[in-house]
């Protein structure tokens, strides 16, 4: 059978009560839970499941149902940028199964959501209906509070449902795409244009690289500030690679790099890379991994 994953990212980082309700919700319906992952600064949630084209559907509505009825826009504060209650919904191939498979299930559960929830949904990535909406920072500027105004232009009529944003839930980005990575670094400063300069050297937009999508944000709880990143090709752009260049351009400013961190799922491979490359293994191969091996036996 053909599997694949949705990564749903929903505005609610903080109400533990929400945040359980939906991981049921999704769990009901025979897809997978795999990973939840919450930011209370963010006040931000990534839950991660699989399954069947048919189980990831149903997830997918689940997990709009359960955060549609407890999440308003209107009260929310958080870091991270945000278009809707549910904001971000991309499905990933994962084993048999194709980008037009996730093209055709984003449409599907983007029209269902539509309908069902009368709430505007822009699809994005892969499943894009223009170039122009292909990016999902591009899909999301001006975030919640400017959505009325953008989608009174013409240019930003949604792709399905009303052409005025949901009262409570704004609107919500549906797409396909590869897997990414996300990737956080956090900085030993509360200096946040050290952050934002440091986004700036890696982020693709504005001449870093080629796969790297970054901003400069305030853990403000903590007093420190973060690299915020999506890797979006870990096998074109590596985990290592891109470290190694935000703790460099920390130094210039005279800052350490505190740690770092992954939200949600990452491939083996991605982390089998940066160990390869810091411990300096030459010829390093996924077959030395003792696991793997005892895999191959036992299949």
């Amino acid at each position: 059978m053909p599997l694949i994953e949705c990564i749903a990212n929903i505005s609610e980082g903080r109400r533990q009560d929400v945040l359980d309700a939906c991981g049921r919700a999704i769990a009901a319906t025979g897809a997978g839970l795999l990973d939840v992952k919450s930011d209370p600064t963010h006040h931000r949630t990534v839950f991660s499941f699989a399954g069947t084209p048919a189980q990831v559907r149903e997830g997918a509505l689940a997990l709009f149902e359960s955060a549609l009825a407890a999440i308003d826009l209107r009260k929310h504060k958080g870091e991270h940028p945000r278009l809707g209650a549910v904001d971000v919904v991309p499905f990933v191939p994962i084993k048999g199964a194709t980008m037009a498979d996730c093209v055709a299930l984003a449409k599907d559960v983007a029209a269902a959501v539509a309908e069902r929830h009368q709430l505007p949904i822009y699809l994005y990535e892969e499943a894009a209906s223009s170039p122009a909406r292909r990016n999902l920072e591009d899909v999301r500027r001006g975030e919640f509070e400017g959505l009325a105004e953008r989608m009174a232009q013409p240019a930003w009529a949604p792709d399905f449902g009303p052409a005025a944003p949901h009262p409570s839930g704004g609107a919500s980005i549906v797409g396909a795409r590869m897997p990414l990575i996300a990737y956080n670094i956090n900085l030993a400063t509360d200096r946040l244009d050290v952050a934002k300069k440091i986004a700036a050297a890696v982020r693709h937009s504005t001449g870093g690289f080629r796969y790297v999508k970054a901003m400069g944000l305030p853990l403000e709880d903590r007093g420190i500030v973060q690299v915020s990143m999506n890797l979006t090709n870990y096998e074109k752009t590596p985990i290592f690679r891109v470290f190694e260049c935000v703790r460099r351009e920390a130094e210039r400013y005279g800052v350490a790099v505190l740690e770092s961190e992954i939200i949600g799922l990452v491939p083996s491979a991605a982390m089998f890379q940066s160990a390869a490359w810091f411990l300096q293994v030459s010829e390093f191969s996924e077959a030395q991994v003792l696991e793997n091996a005892l895999e191959r036996i036992e299949t």
